[in-house]
């Protein structure tokens, strides 16, 4: 079970109690504490414990006491949540997942068009980010001084969860200031690193990590595979984020995690998006949820909530008793499965059709487009009750995406082996009764489909059409790309997120991004 929930409700309880001020309008601020870290662990060392759950747990909660309350400034703190930042600005900004609240802000994410730096999606992002950062930063100083038991393993564990948050800075801004140990508490404004600078210092962090984490840890902890999984995504997307190809780099660290981590895929799909998925062997890193313990507004109960619609779906079904008739597939995800009602995919099943269009004729109207039902809450395996918030992980990182990495590193020259390659992407389909493929068949473009069929709503769908080459410009158009049923042409410059204005203000060495 979701042992790591208790010591993130310890965490929590902790960091109320060192008041924790966010250090996002000020990156040197000192946390203002009650009680100071070295005095806290000198009284009880186990307390590092609830400080390093704290930090995972930013990933997917919104605050530190419960759903009403955030770390980061904003108006509604269920908004603020790491999670939902993702799925807002990887998911709604791409092809295939839609919104149709359209509130301050969220029609801008959804036909991907006037952006501008006063979005506050943005700016949670980017608060979220350099939360996270001098929070771990200040922790990892702490314990040079402090003696705690398996320090070294904590410290590079705090490592790797602000490269995590740095990844996401370089994915979706570009660059940003790198705050370290070297200069945590500096009073002047930080100088503005590059994104090749931003890529370079994480590639260190987890290179330097990577030998001293472990094979396995407690659930929801990152492991030796997951910071490999890391490293891979970094590889991966290095000639977007440096214009050097490091597919080769990225084919050694996928293939590490597939022949060295000891997963296998699930048999059944729709298993690792429901309340129990704790127990796959596929998931490789997930963020917690629970609806008990670690309530949130921003974790998988957005995308379970936010998809279901008591106008038109019995949300029990689904394993909740709250519905907020928001999100919907558009046909450039359903649409790749062909006819829904004669396909054997399996997760072609995974969208609700009934008293909805296939055309998305307007994106603000529920029934046009096909609501997603691939998150849900309830037990696989077992009965259920029906609760306002999810119990359901998200798999942040999981083997099927490995796979589908391993053979797209094959395709574009990074080495490997293309009868393998072939291999792990047949074994993606037939999981789910798809039909198996032919070696002429596998294909850039075929892998870019595939991962739109197997993780749609896991927050990589941007990322994958920047990569491809697909996201700008006007040779792939997607419902409503650039505010046009239809789709339109937009600007490259769309391919990075503007520097919220709030940043500009606090830092006068931040330059905003290009086009905005």
């Amino acid at each position: 079970m979701k042992n790591f929930n208790k010591k993130i409700i310890l965490g929590i309880s902790t960091f109320v109690l060192l008041l924790f001020a966010s250090c996002t309008d000020d990156l040197n601020t000192e946390p203002k504490v009650e009680l100071s870290l070295e005095n806290l662990l000198a009284k009880d060392p186990n307390a590092v414990q609830g400080l390093l759950s704290k930090m995972y747990g930013t990933f997917a909660l919104s605050g530190p006491t419960g759903p009403g309350s955030s770390d980061i400034s904003g108006p509604d703190p269920g908004e603020t949540a790491f999670l939902r930042g993702i799925v807002n600005l990887q998911d709604f900004t791409a092809d295939g997942m839609k919104n149709r609240w359209g509130d301050d802000g969220l029609d801008q994410l959804t036909t991907t068009s006037n952006w501008d730096e006063n979005n506050k999606f943005f700016k949670y992002l980017y608060d979220r980010v350099y939360y996270v950062v001098p929070q771990t930063t200040n922790i990892m100083l702490v314990l040079e001084s402090v003696d705690v038991e398996n320090k070294e393993q904590i410290v590079s564990e705090l490592r790797f969860i602000r490269a995590l948050a740095y990844y996401y800075m370089i994915d979706c801004f570009g660059k940003g200031v790198i705050v370290n140990e070297s200069n945590y508490g500096n009073t002047a404004p930080l100088e503005e690193s590059t994104r090749t600078e931003m890529f370079e210092y994480v590639e260190s962090e987890l290179l330097a990590i990577e030998p001293t984490m472990p094979t396995t840890n407690e659930y929801g902890r990152a492991n030796k595979s997951v910071v490999r999984m890391l490293l891979a995504k970094l590889y991966l997307n290095a000639e977007v984020y440096t214009g050097q190809a490091r597919y080769a780099d990225a084919l050694n660290y996928t293939s590490l995690v597939i022949d060295e981590g000891g997963y296998s895929l699930d048999d059944n799909f729709v298993s690792m998006f429901s309340a129990d998925n704790y127990n796959s062997n596929e998931i490789i890193f997930p963020l917690i949820a629970d609806a008990v313990v670690s309530q949130s507004y921003g974790n998988t109960t957005y995308i379970v909530n936010g998809s279901l619609s008591t106008e038109t779906i019995p949300i029990a079904d689904f394993g909740t008793t709250d519905a907020w008739t928001g999100h919907r597939a558009t046909k450039a995800w359903y649409g790749l499965y062909g006819d829904l009602e004669t396909s054997t995919d399996d997760r072609a099943q995974l969208f609700w059709t009934e008293g909805h269009n296939y055309e998305m004729a307007d994106y603000k109207e529920w029934e046009d487009g096909y609501p997603s039902i691939k998150f849900r809450n309830t037990n696989f395996n077992g009965s259920s009750i029906a609760t306002p918030f999810s119990s359901t992980d998200f798999p942040l990182y999981r083997l099927a995406d490995a796979y589908l990495m391993y053979a797209e590193c094959v395709l574009r020259g990074g080495g490997g082996s293309e009868s393998t390659a072939l291999g792990y992407v047949n074994a993606v389909r037939t999981r789910s009764n798809a039909s198996a493929i032919s070696a002429g068949e596998l294909t850039l473009d075929f892998i870019l489909d595939e991962r739109a069929r197997e993780l749609n709503l896991e927050g990589h769908r941007r990322s994958d059409l920047i990569r491809f080459g697909k996201f700008a410009g006007g040779s792939y158009l997607w419902p409503w790309k650039g505010n046009n049923v239809n789709g339109v042409s937009i600007s490259n410059d769309y391919k990075v997120f503007p520097i919220p204005a709030s940043a500009l203000q606090a830092n006068p060495n931040l330059n905003q991004n290009s086009g905005y």
